[in-house]
């Protein structure tokens, strides 16, 4: 079978004769021509949308056993009958853009930075690349400046053919490990690996590389980045989500990164003035609650109270300031699903309040638990329930 693909990465329009046509299990058909435009998932790079005549391409499948593009469609095609291939224009170009990228931008990485290329893979919306080694925002910013500049250069991205044994006595940016016949792709001066892969057919019509992230992965970096028509939809984005923000803090968009600076200060000032007055207002509740408990049997003194509106970290705060005087036993309800609930008891009482909380998620569902001295959880019952179980518990 004939690639077409490896001749002119630009053809998307063909016209062949089917070879085979099996029925798959799956109730596809898989479909074998005397030559083929389509890509198939190779290399890190997704396969060639398309048609057969007026047949949908449902995948495209590189069978490395039999050397055949296997084509997968909907319905069968007749054996020996010419048909005709249409591949879908758009896709082809945006994935020559991102692969003849990658490839610029790796080189860019090896080169500048000595990060060498592990992987590659090229998504829907994004592509990765993942390097061999921690970067620093500037080893970034400094590969994808030198990756455009090459961009703007507009130079032909050759492709040629050698048997193994040249290949080893050539400069390519990463060991193959195919054996055979080689196809080379070579940006001149810059970068020159063993690739199947369609490629734009000069560096000008990638357009332009943006990196759009990074985080660590496995002892390296992962870098996330987009070319040609992807960038300018992520630039799009970009400007939108700029706009929006501009718009809701009333500055201009090279005033937004102060604004939020401005803005993040402020909430933790208020956060702060926050805390230090619900410590105040806690402080005072826990005195008039202390002086509002009830006597058990036993002498410990019990506050058993739902709390509306006070979400389970406040609670805990209540409850631990109610216990930091002897001789109480403290259960507390607030808001949410499941219900928060924290029990407590001073230092100087024998009650277990983890194994009590254990008891109530037994009893009424949900998931909880603690040391004797302070436990909390989120139980599955309504308020009055959980209240009406640490009276009855607890007296």
């Amino acid at each position: 079978m004939r690639r077409l693909y490896y001749a002119d990465s630009l053809l998307t329009s063909f016209d062949a004769t089917v070879e085979t046509c099996t029925a798959a299990d799956d109730g596809r058909f898989h479909v074998t021509l005397t030559e083929t435009a389509f890509y198939p998932t190779s290399g890190g790079q997704p396969f060639d949308h398309g048609t057969l005549g007026s047949t949908e391409i449902l995948d495209v499948i590189d069978d490395e056993a039999t050397g055949d593009v296997v084509h997968v469609v909907g319905a069968p095609l007749t054996i020996g009958a010419m048909v005709h291939g249409e591949i879908n224009r758009l896709r082809r170009l945006d994935h020559m853009q991102q692969h003849t990228g990658q490839h610029i931008l790796s080189a860019a990485f090896d080169q500048l930075v000595r990060a060498r290329t592990v992987s590659f893979h090229m998504g829907a919306e994004s592509s990765t690349i993942d390097l061999s080694r921690e970067l620093t925002p500037d080893d970034l910013s400094m590969a994808e400046t030198a990756a455009n500049q090459l961009v703007w250069r507009d130079l032909e991205v050759g492709v040629r053919y050698v048997s193994e044994a040249e290949a080893a006595g050539l400069p390519l940016r990463k060991e193959s490990t195919r054996t055979g016949t080689l196809r080379l792709v070579e940006i001149p001066g810059f970068d020159l690996s063993a690739c199947g892969g369609t490629h734009v057919p000069r560096t000008g019509m990638i357009g332009m590389i943006g990196i759009t992230g990074s985080e660590r992965f496995k002892g390296g970096t992962r870098v996330s980045f987009a070319c040609g028509g992807r960038m300018l939809a992520a630039f799009a984005a970009m400007r939108r989500i700029t706009q929006t923000a501009a718009k809701a803090l009333t500055v201009g968009a090279s005033e937004v990164p102060d604004a939020i600076s401005r803005m993040q200060a402020q909430i933790k000032d208020q956060q702060r003035s926050i805390r230090d007055l619900q410590e105040q207002v806690t402080t005072r509740l826990a005195a008039e609650l202390r002086e509002a408990a009830t006597v058990a049997a036993n002498g410990t003194r019990l506050v058993v109270r739902a709390q509306p509106g006070w979400d389970a970290g406040a609670i805990k705060f209540l409850a631990s300031a109610i216990v930091s005087s002897p001789g109480f036993v403290v259960v507390l309800t607030g808001d949410g699903s499941p219900v928060p609930v924290v029990a407590a008891r001073s230092t100087d009482v024998g009650f277990d309040a983890g194994a009590w909380m254990k008891d109530a998620t037994s009893e009424l569902g949900g998931r909880g638990g603690g040391r004797p001295e302070f436990a909390q959880g989120g139980l599955n019952a309504g308020t009055n329930d959980i209240l009406a179980m640490a009276s009855r518990t607890l007296s």
